[in-house]
């Protein structure tokens, strides 16, 4: 049960630290799609279906620059979760 409860708080973790990278390609692969005008300096009009999701791109490509404090976070967690992958198969091996 801890091992799951551990396992759900990494995952959420990651997740949250990999947000702003997501919402950056989703924002570019939206704007690309429909030939839109992406950029950080301002709010370009985004007309979709009649709906502007210009003010909504926007905010989702400038979230990338969140990713300076994030990254470093999932990166980290990645780290941790792989050295310790490592050293219980090296624990494993020895035990055979």
């Amino acid at each position: 049960m801890i091992r799951r409860r551990r396992t759900l708080l990494i995952s959420i973790v990651l997740l949250i630290s990999l947000a702003p990278a997501i919402s950056m390609f989703w924002a570019s692969w939206f704007a690309e799609r429909h030939d839109c005008v992406l950029h950080e300096g301002y709010v370009n009009p985004c007309i979709v279906g009649g709906k502007d999701w210009g003010e909504t791109l926007y905010t989702a490509f400038v979230m990338g620059w969140l990713m300076m404090l994030t990254l470093p976070v999932a990166a980290t967690i990645l780290l941790v979760l792989t050295l310790k992958a490592a050293f219980n198969l090296i624990r494993r091996v020895i035990r055979r």
